[in-house]
């Protein structure tokens, strides 16, 4: 990501592994960036990496042919199509610049109000932000890093994700930890 001079972040598990110190294993790695910052990604990565735009049930390569993404997709990026993939970008809908909950549109924050710069100088998702997309899929390793993280969370960042979580789904077992 050197020379990318837009904003991105460490998101997923590795987010939660920056915040909590406990390691886990990893299938890749996962950032976002905003999605009106697309094109410049795409630009940025040249003949150096393949993107791939996967979007509801389709997969695509993301390159001057096929340059239009919806601002809730991702992007698997690999060197080639002999390698394997490895980085995972699901794109972050952004409204005026603002961080964009694509689970709950209505909710915007500024970036620096859903990240972190830790120590090693890279920018990470909150911790409780990791967890509330976590809550969707609850997937063993989701429930994992849910154990590990939320005793760690202050009561601000235990209130954000209740109330996160909740809009999404009041009964989600997390709203209520």
């Amino acid at each position: 990501m050197a020379g990318f001079d837009r904003p991105w972040w460490v998101i997923g598990g590795w987010s939660i592994e920056a915040f909590t110190g406990i390691q886990r294993d990893h299938d890749d790695m996962d950032i976002s960036i905003l999605s009106s910052d697309a094109e410049a990604f795409r630009v940025f990565l040249g003949d150096r990496w393949t993107p791939w735009n996967v979007d509801d049930g389709w997969f695509r390569p993301f390159d001057h042919r096929f340059a239009e993404v919806r601002p809730d997709s991702q992007l698997w990026v690999r060197r080639d199509a002999r390698s394997p993939w490895v980085l995972d970008v699901p794109f972050t809908p952004d409204t005026d610049g603002r961080w964009t909950n694509k689970r709950h549109p209505a909710h915007t924050e500024d970036l620096d109000d859903v990240t972190w710069v830790a120590p090693d100088g890279l920018r990470y998702a909150k911790p409780e932000v990791s967890l509330m997309f976590k809550a969707a899929q609850s997937r063993p390793k989701d429930r994992v890093d849910a154990e590990n993280t939320l005793p760690r969370l202050d009561p601000t960042a235990r209130a954000w994700l209740s109330a996160a979580v909740g809009r999404i789904d009041p009964h989600h077992p997390w709203v209520m930890r």
